[in-house]
């Protein structure tokens, strides 16, 4: 990473922020959040991710901007009969909108809290981040941030964080609970 530049760090959730904020202000970058999850359901849900994110962001003294569209409809609409591939279209989404983000800030690149989580899918997050950039021009700052894992859940439980149960939308909502593939059926009589 280059020595002290302004980089835009899409957040997809506080407790995920922790850590690569952390990390990027010792790499002496100026950070500004972006705060940019269409996908999340419900809108509840929504809300307290928004909520937390701006709490903690103005605690740290750093910027965030948000982009406040909440477009559940038009995520499903995009991912219905592909939900396989659902994370690939929702990585993209939200690094492309953070991609030009950053290039009409002027920002010297941007990265993502994506990169900090176990349960996403690193290298398609990689591969996305790295395609926005040289479609939108700006470098992608990439560094694997899941060392730091551990350390940012303990962090986020330490000072109080709002934790989430799953990724954000609806179907990984519906695979925390249910689990993954399954279908309930269930034939009551009251």
């Amino acid at each position: 990473m280059e020595e002290t530049r302004r980089v835009l760090l899409h957040v997809c959730c506080a407790n995920c922020a922790i850590f690569p904020l952390r990390r990027l202000k010792k790499a002496d970058s100026e950070v500004f959040g972006f705060f940019y999850n269409p996908n999340i359901h419900p809108f509840q849900e929504y809300l307290r991710r928004r909520e937390a994110a701006e709490a903690f962001f103005r605690s740290q003294g750093v910027r965030l901007i948000i982009r406040d569209e909440y477009d559940v409809e038009g995520f499903i609409r995009d991912v219905v009969f592909r939900e396989e591939n659902r994370c690939a279209y929702c990585y993209n989404r939200r690094l492309e909108a953070t991609a030009k983000m950053a290039k009409k800030g002027r920002f010297g690149g941007f990265t993502t809290t994506l990169l900090y989580s176990k349960q996403q899918k690193h290298e398609l997050i990689r591969e996305i981040g790295e395609s926005a950039a040289r479609r939108f021009g700006i470098p992608f700052a990439y560094e694997d941030f899941r060392v730091g894992w551990r350390e940012g859940i303990e962090e986020s439980k330490r000072i109080g964080l709002y934790r989430q149960e799953y990724c954000g939308c609806i179907y990984s909502e519906k695979e925390r609970y249910l689990g993954r593939g399954r279908r309930q059926t269930k034939t009551s009589m009251i």
